[in-house]
């Protein structure tokens, strides 16, 4: 599992980093192919070493939650090709969605092994059945992300403002981009009906010259090295955005450190062994956590309009960590499990707001990248916390784990109220 988690972040990381320039589309449609071969190769390879590559390559995650290229990318076009006013609520609707999608999953596979083994046969075979959908699901979005158009890409879908908009001399500044709304999401559309900001998707965009000496000049150069043709497809952050992006990665990993000491597996570890509470009960607290947290999504997008995404995040994150915290106090467990649906009740609600102010944080060309990154350093951080509660329940000192996750959540949301309070969108 750590060669998997691992392997997916690497992955992730280099195709986010990378997807502005070879294209969001062409990634995406990458993504789905791997998806496609990792699915068959678990259905028909017996060879371990086969389906350890398979699973380090293959977009799989074994916890679960999306870390693979696709939420990066599918965050940056979102917050593209959305106004800034309504992104919040996008990304609202995007979460709630992709929570509700998880949760289908996981109903759906576990009645189909459970019906295929009831019939006799072999939990192998069981399993088998289900890369098999996960193949089918990796078709079935390979050929929805053939249906993009190029107005996903960053190219196609940000515009130069016309002279009269911009500074001085007419000449846009950096990240200054509007978004065209006559071009479609899905289907043609004409390519010279603007002007992009990038017109050659790989190294320098190409000039006319009415010098012909300039041109015989520009003939005889060196060609490219290789370093020098990857260096160029390489996203190249500005120096304000180098240190936004340094500080939401330190911020960011700790909120999710603290996450990763209190996954659910342990928390239905805890009731377990403090209550005895059955798995049929457990599983439906958790059931019923899942659904308020997932709900909870809309109403962070209407706080959003009021007090701003920054102070959303904090003011409904923070009363989370503090429930989190208190969690291992109560020796009843009415009193515990309240406590857990009162955390579950605002824990998701600074994920689309975060989403939000991250895409607002930094130039639109730098975006998938950025996104890419931070949530790779978040999957690292929380990969981290279940070894420290592993040791810590094997000592049975687990409620530490929960005081100590409050404490590193409440710290990331006062640092995030400290350092950003008073930041102005930039993308």
């Amino acid at each position: 599992m750590t060669l998997t988690v691992l392997g997916d972040a690497a992955l992730s990381l280099t195709l986010t980093i990378f997807a502005d320039r070879l294209g969001r589309k062409n990634i995406l449609m990458l993504g789905s192919l791997l998806m496609i071969a990792s699915g068959m190769v678990f259905v028909f390879c017996k060879s371990y070493w086969l389906l350890l590559l398979a699973a380090i390559l293959g977009v799989i995650s074994p916890s679960g939650y999306e870390i693979g290229p696709f939420r990066a990318i599918e965050e940056s076009i979102i917050a593209q090709l959305t106004p800034k006013d309504q992104r919040s609520d996008m990304f609202a609707w995007y979460t709630l969605i992709g929570i509700f999608g998880g949760a289908l999953g996981n109903v759906v596979c576990g009645w189909i092994v459970q019906t295929i083994e009831s019939e006799g046969n072999k939990s192998l075979e069981a399993y088998q059945a289900i890369w098999r959908i996960y193949s089918a699901l990796g078709a079935v979005k390979l050929f929805l992300a053939a249906l993009l158009s190029k107005c996903v890409e960053l190219d196609e879908g940000l515009e130069v403002r016309p002279a009269s908009d911009d500074g001085e001399n007419g000449r846009p500044e950096r990240g200054e981009a509007t978004l065209d709304p006559t071009r479609p999401f899905l289907g043609h559309h004409d390519d010279e009906q603007s002007q992009l900001l990038n017109p050659s998707r790989f190294g320098s965009p190409t000039t006319s010259h009415s010098d012909g000496s300039q041109a015989a000049s520009q003939a005889e150069e060196t060609p490219a090295t290789m370093f020098e043709r990857i260096w160029a497809c390489l996203p190249q952050l500005s120096s304000k955005s180098r240190g936004i992006v340094l500080k939401l990665s330190m911020l960011f990993s700790v909120d999710s450190f603290g996450s990763g000491l209190v996954p659910i597996p342990w928390i239905a570890f805890f009731f377990t062994n403090k209550f005895s509470i059955p798995a049929g009960p457990l599983g439906t607290l958790f059931f019923v956590t899942c659904l308020i947290a997932a709900v909870s999504n809309l109403v962070s997008a209407s706080i959003v309009r009021r007090i701003g995404l920054v102070k959303t995040m904090v003011f409904t994150h923070l009363p989370s960590s503090i429930f989190l915290g208190l969690i291992p106090v109560p020796n009843n467990k009415w009193l515990a499990m309240a406590l857990l649906a009162l955390r579950s009740s605002t824990a998701s609600m600074d994920t689309a707001p975060r989403q939000a102010f991250t895409a607002a944080a930094v130039l639109p060309e730098e975006r998938t990248a950025v996104m890419g990154t931070t949530n790779v350093i978040r999957t690292l951080a929380q990969s981290a916390g279940p070894l420290v509660t592993g040791k810590l329940a094997e000592d049975e000192m687990m409620w530490v784990s929960f005081v100590l996750a409050g404490l590193l959540k409440s710290g990331y949301d006062l640092g995030m109220l400290a350092i950003f309070s008073g930041f102005h969108e930039r993308g």
